[in-house]
């Protein structure tokens, strides 16, 4: 008998064990939160000047706190993403909108995605050439229709019929965007008088380029995450390539359950490896804290594979994680007491 009631004991020991991490209830972190990136590369400290420096810091300020005041006020943080994100859109310091890349053909091709934690409903746009705010063309793909990616011309139609403001290509052209395509012609010229290899579609320098893709997760008092990406891709782009930045579950995914990711990095990895999806699902899954799970994907897995950038995250809890494998990332966030944060470089 005593044996039996040893087993027995032990058993439901063993049993609480198991189901430790799914019974116990995180203590929220904040009530609501935010958090932001502006890209993650190779960003020296010695490669920046103090007033570039200065003006990115402002930017990013400028930018969370847009989004910080809609949550605070009660707003959803589907509004605060699209608010936030506008704000680095319109700035020529950012790969997304106004500062958004050339493409081999010397025209700026843009992608976005938007995605709502609480009803998994998705948007997302690609290969625009006019529209505005490819943020706010997301989300609206998302609203508007029963689709859930549109590209090209038919996304611009699309934007177009909704209303979205649209604008003159030259609107994105920025000059030091259009130098940066220069000098990469320049080296695949270079290349091609001294080797019969060419380079591939971006600069074959790759791995020490910055990308400057924009992103942000918000979490709002009524406990719905939102999460939202933006993008001008890679420098001297062909074909119509599209990186992870429009792609639920590689740039950008949300979950109520879980959290809610955006990236930045070299695209075709984050696609290959579903980071964004990756993390959500190890917290689900696997029962693992946010800082665990991007620590994972970034460091672990991703940097495995070859691919270099980073991701922002927020769970259901308030909890926030920075994530790169880069030597920086231009990053914020704010809690719900208004603590600010502001960052470039690894520390």
């Amino acid at each position: 008998m005593r044996k039996f009631i040893v087993f027995a004991f032990a058993s439901l020991v063993i049993f609480a064990c198991q189901q430790g991490p799914e019974k116990q209830e995180a203590i929220p972190a904040n009530e609501f939160a935010i958090i932001i990136h502006g890209g993650a590369g190779t960003i020296l400290k010695k490669n920046m000047t103090p007033e570039k420096e200065a003006a990115y810091n402002a930017k990013l300020e400028e930018a969370i706190k847009v989004g910080y005041e809609i949550l605070k006020n009660g707003g959803t943080s589907g509004d605060a993403v699209i608010k936030t994100i506008q704000v680095m859109e319109e700035s020529p310091l950012f790969n997304a909108g106004k500062g958004a890349v050339f493409t081999n053909a010397g025209t700026n091709e843009l992608d976005a995605s938007f995605m709502d934690g609480k009803t998994l409903n998705a948007g997302a746009i690609a290969g625009v050439k006019d529209i505005k705010s490819p943020i706010e063309a997301a989300r609206k793909v998302m609203t508007d229709s029963e689709h859930v990616m549109l590209s090209g011309e038919g996304a611009s139609t699309f934007a177009k019929e909704k209303g979205l403001e649209i604008v003159d290509p030259s609107y994105f052209y920025t000059e030091r965007r259009f130098k940066s395509l220069e000098r990469i012609r320049d080296r695949e010229k270079t290349e091609l008088d001294h080797d019969e290899k060419t380079s591939y579609f971006y600069d074959s320098d790759i791995k020490n380029a910055k990308f400057g893709t924009v992103g942000c997760v918000a979490l709002d008092k009524d406990g719905n995450i939102s999460a939202g990406t933006s993008t001008g891709g890679m420098t001297n782009k062909r074909w119509g390539r599209i990186g992870d930045a429009p792609i639920i579950g590689s740039g950008t995914y949300a979950n109520n359950n879980t959290c809610g990711v955006s990236s930045t990095g070299w695209g075709e990895y984050f696609i290959r490896s579903q980071v964004a999806y990756d993390i959500s699902a190890q917290m689900e899954y696997a029962g693992k804290s946010l800082k665990e799970a991007t620590t994972d994907v970034i460091q672990n897995k991703l940097t495995k594979l070859g691919g270099t950038g980073g991701v922002v995250a927020l769970d259901k809890n308030g909890n926030m994680s920075f994530e790169f494998n880069t030597a920086g990332m231009y990053r914020a966030s704010m809690d719900d007491k208004g603590n600010l944060v502001v960052k470039i470089y690894k520390e």
